[in-house]
């Protein structure tokens, strides 16, 4: 089930231009820190940095920004360690993400209300998808010994069904 590989966890995250795109509080250069602290800190250190990243890329539990997409990758390597003391609750972020509709539903109720939808309707749709695209490590994950994560991951399931 979990990575076996030597590679060192979350090693691409230099890969993205964290500086240059925001989440929901602005300027997403903090989310590597972030990810980072999940990955190696304790249970406490992690459930907290985990909190302090979800505000920033599923702020409420329903309103993303234009980070989200790119930290998701981040996130299912995340809930594959099992170092990682929170893949529950990161299953649980990765369903949020997956549910969330607040921009597509806003546009289509109030069209005119909405300014600049364009950009908020994509980074949805693209968190959306960035979700979807590695739904197939679910598999795995179900077949773990630990009941909170098969539940977590039969729930983001049954969110990505087609």
């Amino acid at each position: 089930m979990t990575a076996t590989n030597t590679t060192p966890p979350l090693k691409d995250l230099g890969q993205v231009p964290w500086p240059e795109i925001q989440d929901t509080t602005g300027s997403a250069a903090g989310i590597p820190a972030l990810l980072t602290t999940v990955a190696r800190g304790d249970a406490d250190t992690a459930e907290t940095a985990l909190g302090q990243l979800r505000r920033r890329i599923c702020r409420y539990g329903f309103v993303v920004d234009q980070a989200t997409a790119a930290t998701v990758p981040f996130l299912w390597e995340l809930v594959r360690l099992p170092q990682v003391t929170c893949r529950v609750e990161i299953l649980r972020l990765l369903k949020s993400i997956a549910d969330t509709r607040q921009w597509e539903t806003t546009a289509a109720a109030y069209p005119k209300l909405l300014r600049h939808p364009d950009n908020h309707l994509a980074w949805e749709r693209q968190a959306r998808h960035a979700v979807r695209a590695q739904r197939g490590l679910l598999q795995d994950l179900l077949r773990e010994r630990d009941t909170e994560i098969v539940e977590a991951g039969r729930e983001l399931a049954a969110t990505l069904k087609d």
